[in-house]
């Protein structure tokens, strides 16, 4: 064993690599995205690892390995498990035969996501076991816990780390690579009886089911990582309890000191909940206060359990109003719902971690902040919205469909990724964005109640492999009119630049045959599908108007790569003495390497973010704009 100092992703990684898995897929989404990515940097001889196109391949791949009795591991976000649900859901009755682990990173905020989803919810509904750590160092550990609990129970065992704990920082004991166990699977083995879903095997299983987890839950009540404690030591007899789970356990812990009476209870497996120790932790209390991200599930079990028990005990948390209702937990609102809680009041503030209700002195000239304590408030940080990279093809791309189809009445469909951005003024371009792939069908959707719409679905090169084939094929299918407006720029790039089936590229290092856009869709059928660089501005224009006035489903490509790969061959300049001040390249690009003056009210360009795109010195009426070099 060593120790090293890892951010919670990088220890799952290895926590499965000890844990002797075999097979890893996934799907990029941030907060999970290393986890796979240090898989595969850090992996041993006999461990296949995989993008795979969406998450529903990826638990498909997980999910056939494990029949076969390896240990397999499937990695996504929060969102990412709505698309894997439906295997999901299925396997829970089928079950595995080599242990299974989903990997699911919850993003309370949300910071990165669409949806704030509480997976926790997810594991009681698909009747799957879920652990839920609260450190690094913990998440580490549950990762081999929950391969050895799914292959005892023949099922898939569904690991909850959220935003904070996949990001922080720990120093994390992990064993070295020889020490790593070694799973030989046996192989599949033909059992149709057990491999094939019928209605008569999922009767069978479903009740099963309840009845295993039933027992589990009695089973969890002993679990190491469901903990009660008490902070004013074992002979007090406290009346009020805490009740949390994951990061905000360790919020708890820090706006708790030994003088606090209070008994707490951390629960590391919502589900089954461990309702044995829940009674226990229970008894004697006449309040408890639920302490959790993102629905009640603590709060409502143990309502449950004080109706199943008769025990008058009050629940307080996100159903009372004593909890925000959505949202990231901090440190701070933690501190701020105990102290009302234990009504620690202003005697106790200065004591009270992250409370800080009266304005800090500011230190003497001489003193040192840090060794008085009275540092000044920081300053407020101004907001900065997300915006596109200077440079980014995707801009081009927007201005021209703008520019082409500006006087018609069009409908522009966004979808998720960086081009998401592409709704920011100036640009102004994304009507709407529901989920990945989506905008391809809500297009669909709007022309065949207003058909003098031109609608355009914009989708990137590896969302289209993820989720927006099937939207292509619906829509040449049922004969819409609609254009298809693929970005291009060859690279997953809002979660970290992972390879996709366009790209040429595998995790496993190896260089294959790029799967073709445009061959993709002329075999669907479409007989229009133009490929153009989106920053030859003129005659990307061009092809815009030319096929927005083709009938029934069309496609443009528009391919120019990600600019934080490519490196810029020249920068842009702005020659001060032909520049009027007109101003047109920033009201209409919204470029950040676009600066205006606010003394001369003409533009310089910023060559820390210039990557000499060149769009600027296209669109620039007095050719004021110069010196750029396109890839």
């Amino acid at each position: 064993m060593h120790r090293e100092f890892l951010m919670g992703n990088e220890a799952m990684a290895l926590g499965a690599l000890a844990a002797g898995v075999n097979v890893v897929a996934g799907y990029p989404g941030t907060p999970s995205t290393e986890v796979l990515e240090t898989v595969a940097r850090r992996r041993g001889e006999g461990v296949y690892v995989e993008w795979s196109v969406n998450e529903k391949a990826a638990l498909e791949v997980a999910a056939g390995a494990a029949y076969a009795g390896a240990r397999a591991l499937v990695t996504m976000k929060q969102v990412g498990l709505n698309v894997a649900s439906d295997p999901l859901m299925s396997l829970s009755y089928i079950g595995v035969k080599g242990g299974l682990v989903v990997l699911v990173a919850d993003d309370p905020g949300p910071i990165s996501s669409q949806t704030e989803q509480d997976t926790r919810t997810f594991a009681a509904y698909a009747k799957l076991p879920i652990l839920d750590p609260s450190s690094p160092s913990e998440a580490y550990q549950m990762m081999g816990e929950a391969f050895a609990l799914s292959e005892e129970l023949g099922c898939p065992v569904i690991v909850r780390p959220t935003t904070r704990v996949d990001h922080g920082y720990e120093d994390v004991e992990v064993a070295e690579p020889e020490e790593w166990l070694v799973n030989e699977p046996e192989g599949f083995v033909r059992d149709p009886s057990r491999w094939v879903i019928f209605p008569a095997l999922s009767v069978r299983a479903h009740a099963a089911i309840e009845a295993r987890d039933a027992e589990l839950s009695e089973r969890l009540s002993g679990y190491a990582r469901n903990t009660v404690r008490q902070t004013a030591g074992p002979d007090a007899r406290p009346r009020l309890g805490i009740a949390t789970h994951g990061i905000s356990a360790t919020y708890v812990a820090e706006n708790l000191s030994e003088k606090d009476d209070v008994r707490v209870l951390r629960v590391a497996t919502p589900y089954p909940f461990p309702e044995d120790l829940a009674a226990d932790f229970l008894a004697g209390l006449d309040e408890v206060l639920c302490i959790e991200e993102l629905d009640p599930v603590i709060e409502r079990a143990l309502i449950a359990t004080c109706g199943r028990r008769s025990l008058t005990v009050k629940i307080r948390g996100k159903l009372t109003d004593d909890i925000q209702p959505s949202g990231e937990n901090t440190v701070e609102s933690v501190g701020r719902a105990i102290d009302a809680f234990l009504g620690r009041g202003a005697a106790d503030e200065s004591e009270a971690p992250g409370i800080s209700p009266r304005a800090v002195p500011q230190p003497r000239s001489g003193e040192d902040c840090l060794s008085t304590g009275n540092c000044p408030a920081p300053p407020t940080l101004p907001v900065r919205p997300p915006v596109l990279c200077a440079g980014c093809p995707h801009r081009a791309s927007f201005y021209a469909v703008k520019k082409a189809m500006r006087g018609r009445k069009t409908l522009f469909c966004g979808d998720i990724g960086c081009y998401t951005l592409g709704n920011a003024k100036p640009l102004d371009m994304v009507d709407t964005c529901l989920c990945m792939g989506a905008g391809i069908n809500i297009a669909q959707g709007v022309t065949h109640v207003e058909p003098d719409t031109a609608a355009f679905a914009f989708v990137g090169d590896s969302t289209f492999f993820a989720s927006g084939i099937t939207g292509v094929v619906n829509a040449f299918y049922n004969q819409a009119s609609m254009t298809l407006v693929v970005l291009d720029n060859s690279t997953t790039a809002m979660t970290g630049h992972q390879p996709h089936p366009g790209t040429g590229r595998t995790m496993m290092g190896q260089v294959v045959e790029k799967v073709s856009i445009e061959r993709v869709l002329r075999a669907i059928g479409l007989t229009v599908v133009e490929t153009v660089d989106p920053l030859d501005h003129e005659r990307a224009v061009e092809t815009v108007r030319r096929v927005a006035d083709e009938p029934g489903v069309k496609a443009i490509i528009f391919r120019n790569p990600c600019v934080v790969l490519a490196r810029p061959k020249a920068r842009s300049a702005v020659d001060a003495e032909k520049c009027v001040g007109c101003q047109r390249c920033v009201r209409e690009l919204g470029c950040p390497a676009l600066v205006p003056d606010a003394a001369t009210g003409k533009v310089r360009i910023d060559p820390a973010q210039c990557t000499g795109c060149t769009l600027c010195e296209q669109i620039c009426p007095t050719h004021a704009i110069s010196g750029g070099e396109r890839l």
